[in-house]
């Protein structure tokens, strides 16, 4: 697609725009890590919140919606639409909890939590499965979404893509730190979610409007009955479909409930306990509500504009390319730039906090704590330098070995599924030990990747090909989602198992630590042995507020759903819903936290 030198103009001054931010923040991230990494635990609730939202806004998430659509149906979104009831978990349950943890990464936390060497090789080994293993997956998807976008849209080479990529996202991420991620993820994040709400109104218009986008999707012969299902459909799917979708929905939850990585990160640096509490709300919210509808219209109104049966053989290879496709269709001059600089700021706002937050792993968790005790704070600041130069070349070449986004999404749910129910409990119960968290990474690990291990089996002559051929049926797509909650289920029973095996933590770290934390729940002996503690909520308050914020989201999630899809009087009634609940979310969400 050939742009016009004002859509060149707009994306130049957006670039401009974002290098600035960073290289503003330049002085004060070189203070030390936690000015570097936690942005001196000064921010506000909207600034945190909308730098989580805008780093979730990858450029994966567009292509990736609209190819749902395409394949699957609306219904397809529950891949991702399931984690806001976890989320909700994390207003309620964990945001004040890891404020007050005063911590710079959640692999620190393991020592804050556990004591002994096994505490130490923990944190080494979850900074390491975190921050490089499930870390470069994530960006090497990230920039596998921006090669395709831009093959598309610019006719790049994909090597070439990588290049320009990787450079713009160092040039601020090295400089500035999170000062400068979180308050360039302000402005990728308004100039994004305004790019593709137009971009919506676009393609409703070129369609005709809701009524006649749906009529028009009802007359295809080539797309199946259950493409405007909002809510899985048994009678739209196969048995094994709808299974999947109800396990992900009320099962896979638990995966996002005690939150992890770059969005605790926020949480530690938010200014104080209500600012964290209120930050994981908006960003709920801002997520699923506010950023995916926009591209799931882009999606169905691909179906009508590239419909299946007479669509490009590369488009039927690769319905991810649909996003793309629909800009270079619909677009007109001058918006073309915008558009672009909304899918550039996607791509920017999730590479530069990849790039931070795993760095942070690296020098925090690995450099200072095993190799460098002493060195000055300055020291560290450039060490976390390095190490983002050296991540984003590991996340290039990771991109290059990928080509599906879906599929790497799959596989983090899976790889990650395992370890769901002990990171939430280790909060809560006072036996949870390092033994359990390690035993859990280990299992979800390997059983995430059985044919890796089939293939190695069979050719040191253990398993047979026709073992090897059945073992890759059972990690076909089809199963992905049974797969992931079988992962859940084992690797819980390995680790409760080990923990009943191996001895209790120290106790006196363990009394510390509940003086520090004050997390309530099942904490027996140590509780009664720290009486001046004071718990402020019970767990019927939380578990009250967390079913009325989750009744806030996904009313509003189907309420503007039944909208887009002509379904008015359902949707208005949803809308009704959502804003009783949102303000009583509010309510019990304010009165969750202490004020500080």
């Amino acid at each position: 697609m050939d742009l016009h030198y004002i859509d060149w103009i707009v994306i130049g001054i957006y670039g401009v725009i974002i290098i600035g931010i960073g290289l503003w923040y330049s002085k004060k991230a070189g203070e030390g890590l936690e000015e570097y990494f936690v942005a001196g635990r000064s921010l506000p609730w909207w600034i945190a919140g909308t730098s989580i939202a805008a780093t979730y806004f990858a450029t994966d998430a567009p292509l990736a919606a609209a190819s749902l659509v395409r394949q699957y149906g609306i219904f397809g979104n529950w891949l991702w639409w399931y984690e806001a009831s976890g989320v909700m978990m994390i207003v309620f349950f964990y945001a004040k909890l890891w404020r007050r943890a005063n911590i710079i990464t959640d692999a620190e936390f393991i020592e804050l939590r556990y004591s002994g060497k096994a505490a130490s090789i923990l944190r080494a080994f979850t900074a390491t499965y975190h921050g490089l293993l499930k870390n470069l997956i994530v960006m090497g998807f990230v920039l596998l979404a921006m090669m395709k976008f831009s093959q598309v849209i610019l006719g790049f080479d994909p090597l070439y893509t990588l290049g320009i990529c990787v450079t713009v996202a160092l040039l601020y991420t090295m400089t500035s730190g999170l000062f400068g991620v979180v308050y360039t993820d302000l402005f990728q994040f308004i100039t994004g979610t305004v790019g593709t709400i137009i971009f919506a109104g676009l393609v409703l218009y070129e369609v005709g409007g809701p009524a006649a986008m749906v009529e028009q999707i009802k007359s295809l012969e080539d797309v199946g009955p259950g493409t405007l299902d909002i809510i899985p459909q048994s009678e739209h799917m196969s048995s094994l479909q709808f299974i999947s979708y109800v396990v992900l929905i009320f099962i896979l939850w638990t995966r996002s409930a005690q939150g992890d990585g770059y969005l605790v990160q926020r949480l530690f640096a938010a200014k104080n306990e209500k600012h964290s509490v209120l930050a994981a709300l908006w960003f709920n919210f801002a997520t699923n509500v506010l950023m995916t509808w926009p591209w799931i219209i882009v999606g169905l109104g691909s179906l009508i504009i590239f419909p299946l049966a007479t669509a490009s053989p590369e488009l039927l290879a690769d319905p991810e390319l649909a996003y793309p496709m629909m800009i270079t269709e619909v677009v007109p001059i001058g918006v073309k730039g915008l558009i672009i600089a909304s899918f550039l700021s996607a791509f920017m706002s999730t590479m530069d906090t990849h790039l931070c937050w795993g760095a942070s792993y690296m020098v925090n968790d690995i450099y200072k704590r095993f190799i460098n005790k002493t060195a000055s704070e300055k020291h560290y600041v450039k060490a976390s330098r390095w190490a983002i130069l050296i991540l984003a070349v590991f996340a290039a070449i990771a991109a290059w070995q990928m080509d599906s986004i879906e599929r790497g999404w799959l596989f983090i749910i899976q790889l990650t599924a395992g370890i769901a129910l002990v990171m939430l409990l280790r909060w809560y119960w006072w036996r949870v030990n390092p033994w359990a968290e390690i035993s859990a990474m280990i299992a979800s690990f390997i059983l995430a990747n059985g044919p890796f291990w089939a293939a190695i089996l069979e050719k040191i002559g253990v398993f047979s090909q026709e073992v090897q051929d059945e073992i890759n049926v059972v990690f076909s797509s089809e199963y992905d989602m049974l797969r992931a909650t079988f992962i859940l289920v084992a690797s819980t029973v390995i680790w409760i198992t080990v923990t009943l095996l191996t001895r209790p933590d120290d106790k006196k770290h363990l009394q510390n630590f509940y003086r520090k934390v004050r997390p309530g729940g099942w904490w027996g002996d140590i509780a009664k042995s720290c009486p001046d503690v004071v718990i402020e909520n019970t767990a019927t308050s939380k578990w009250i507020g967390w079913f009325i914020g989750v009744l806030f989201i996904y009313s509003s999630l189907l309420g503007f759903g039944y909208l887009i899809i002509d379904q008015n009087i359902l949707g208005l009634g949803l809308l009704i819903v959502a804003v009783i609940g949102a303000i009583l979310t509010i309510i019990l969400a304010k009165k969750s936290f202490k004020e500080v």
